[in-house]
């Protein structure tokens, strides 16, 4: 068994993200780590119920021994104790909690999809929390973004929306199939994004009045077309859903003829419906400027499987972010590879990885 790995869980962003990657190396490469200092640049340091959701779901996968998997705790030693085994699984964020909980199901998924793809037979994963919360992906992004993205290298998953679930109550669910088998992963060249042809616009009422929904997307329509020379077809979506809570959130799905970006806001007591939407308009426009086919919250994502895939990958992004760098330090102390980050944090820039074509 190689020498275990430790990880300084307060490097980078010193947020969840150090961990996440960890455990999802750690279970593909059958590697023990110990992550220190677990979230500790965070107001609530250590694992909080999301978090350990992300550890026991790791955990199942590849039978590991767990030291410290409690809430609150910021020291883990996570062991392996055999390869990934495939199957039906079911995580529960509010169960850890002991309480309703909007631990996002995104972040849980993250930490488990991979290693469940390069294993050797089909998954379905159930995943119950917040399906759309901020600082996470959402199901939307999931669905939209992420993996038409992946699909590129190799990956056959889809997701489903079974409940809507939003801060702080949760109560959402989403289903995930994968189709495993994947290894090894195709490299992937992503430089242009080409044309923008289409705006997809998302305005989300939960046991709220639909005129919220509908102000939200009326909003977005008229900055859009004002903003974008180009003139792109511009959808209007506004939804009144049903959830275990009051919430507002919109998402805009920015299609170009060779690439998808995706841009979510989220409301609160207090916050006009038209500042929902111009916040995440405002992230789109800024995106669509640099001319980039990769969003910053998809580059961060890329990084992994860019790691793991056979041969060199080069992505352009937006902006180089915190987490980004974060997912690439993690990731060189698992893998032996090649990386060049081209860019300053916050600019747009340039990732290239020559992968170690884990198998």
């Amino acid at each position: 068994m190689s020498e275990e790995i430790v990880i300084d869980g307060s490097a980078g962003e010193g947020g969840g993200q150090v961990l996440r990657t960890a455990l999802t190396l750690a279970a593909i490469t059958g590697r023990a780590v110990e992550v220190r200092d677990v979230r500790a640049g965070r107001p609530r340091p250590g694992l909080q119920p999301q978090h350990l959701a992300a550890v026991r779901a790791a955990a199942a996968i590849c039978a590991a021994e767990v030291e410290g998997a409690e809430l609150d705790s910021q020291t883990l030693r996570f062991a392996p104790q055999g390869p990934c085994r495939p199957g039906e699984y079911r995580f529960d964020v509010a169960e850890i909690a002991g309480r309703g909980s909007a631990g996002a199901v995104g972040l849980v998924l993250q930490t488990v999809l991979w290693p469940l793809a390069l294993a050797d037979g089909d998954s379905q994963v159930t995943l119950r929390g917040g399906t759309h919360v901020p600082w996470a992906p959402s199901v939307d992004y999931l669905q939209a973004v992420f993996l038409p993205a992946v699909a590129r290298m190799g990956l056959r998953a889809e997701i489903e929306r079974v409940a809507w679930g939003f801060y702080p109550a949760g109560g959402g669910e989403a289903r995930v199939h994968l189709h495993g088998r994947v290894a090894p992963l195709s490299p992937i060249q992503w430089t242009q994004a080409g044309q923008l042809v289409r705006v997809r616009c998302v305005g989300v009422a939960a046991n709220l009045p639909a005129h919220i929904a509908q102000r939200m997307v009326n909003r977005a329509h008229n900055l859009l077309t004002t903003a974008l020379a180009t003139r792109p077809e511009v959808q209007l979506e506004p939804l009144r859903v049903r959830s275990a809570g009051p919430a507002a959130t919109f998402f805009l799905l920015a299609s170009y003829e060779q690439a998808s970006a995706g841009f979510s806001a989220y409301g609160r007591k207090g916050l006009a419906a038209e500042h929902v939407a111009e916040a995440a308009c405002q992230e789109l426009l800024a995106h669509h400027t640099t001319g980039a086919p990769v969003d910053p919250h998809l580059a961060d994502q890329l990084v992994l499987p860019m790691a793991l895939a056979a041969g060199t990958s080069r992505i352009v992004t937006s902006a180089i972010s915190d987490h980004l760098l974060t997912n690439l330090s993690v990731v060189r102390a698992f893998l032996p590879l090649q990386a060049q980050v081209e860019g300053g944090r916050g600019s747009p820039g340039a990732v290239t990885i020559i992968g170690s074509a884990h198998d």
